[in-house]
């Protein structure tokens, strides 16, 4: 598959903080990238320097087969920052205009433009003035201007951080609807978001990317099995202590009184074992559950360590 982005060892340094640290980072044409991290973690510094707004200090990066910011690659991106900022006395109608005629779209097309991004968005029929519109409505203007020049990249950053719950579910629907249209990159630290929307994800920590691929590679290659353990028990520590430091054990969390998380790196060593270990105690087994290890599971278990 050709790349949309490739970056490759990138270092950026601000005096003596090195905010990106050896960044590697592959995005494919026409996937929904997911690049997360906690805040802090370099996320802007890397997008910045993408969009030609910041030099790095070393490294090589291609956007669109292209040097970032060169006059030829520039106008097939889009960007929405994550607070996106429009005049108060503007319409979306008007903010849109505005931003396709820096791009010199013809007239005709720009109409046609813009009724299919207010449509796509949900704005269409909306006259009240940019000033009154919610954070959500802020943000899917921002990314309908973000669009109006048919863009080959969409980047996109935290763009649903301080959306409520609805907000985010507009914002994320509509992000859906891209696939295939354009490519997308766009950072948060919002798991859920990720898991929802993406194909797939970096998780990046200190200015360097942990691991990358698609949500089930990195599930699998990082998160081991997850099996939930409800056990009839009067002292709930008696077992975590049996399964402490047992090699296919990596984490163990008590959810609720007499249930524990696991989660294993072999499920058939674990299937085996733990009925062995409580029938050993001389406790109940009531249910084993299995479940995938999330993409939480993963971020905590991989950032948490490099933290």
């Amino acid at each position: 598959m050709t790349a949309a982005v490739e970056i490759t060892q990138l270092v950026k340094t601000y005096g003596r903080h090195r905010a990106l640290d050896g960044l590697d980072l592959r995005v494919e044409e026409g996937s929904v990238h997911g690049f997360l991290g906690a805040n802090g973690a370099g996320k802007t510094t890397a997008l910045r320097i993408l969009l030609g707004l910041a030099r790095q200090t070393s490294g090589g990066v291609r956007v669109l087969g292209q040097e970032p910011g060169s006059a030829s690659v520039s106008p097939r991106i889009g960007y929405c920052p994550d607070v996106p900022g429009f005049f108060s006395w503007m319409t979306a109608r008007e903010v849109l205009e505005s931003s396709a005629r820096l791009f010199g779209l013809p007239t005709g097309t720009t109409r046609r433009r813009i009724d299919e991004l207010l449509e796509l968005t949900g704005l269409r029929g909306v006259d009240a003035r940019v000033g009154g519109y919610s954070r959500g409505m802020r943000q899917r203007l921002g990314i309908a201007q973000a669009l109006i020049n048919s863009p080959a990249l969409l980047v996109l950053d935290e763009p649903t951080s301080a959306l409520d719950p609805l907000g985010r579910r507009v914002v994320l629907d509509l992000l859906a609807e891209l696939r295939g249209r354009t490519t997308v990159l766009f950072s948060t630290h919002l798991l859920p978001d990720v898991e929802r929307v993406c194909d797939t994800v970096a998780i990046i920590d200190h200015g360097r990317v942990l691991t990358a691929g698609s949500l089930a590679h990195v599930r699998t290659a990082f998160g081991g099995v997850q099996a939930r353990i409800d056990v009839d028990v009067d002292d709930p520590a008696r077992l975590r202590d049996a399964l402490e430091g047992l090699p296919w054990i990596v984490t163990i969390d008590e959810t609720a009184p007499g249930m524990l998380a696991l989660t294993v790196t072999d499920l058939d060593e674990a299937q085996t074992r733990l009925p062995a270990e409580v029938a050993a105690l001389g406790l109940r087994l009531r249910r084993v559950e299995q479940r995938d290890a999330s993409l939480e599971d993963v971020f905590v278990g991989m950032v948490g360590v490099q933290r």
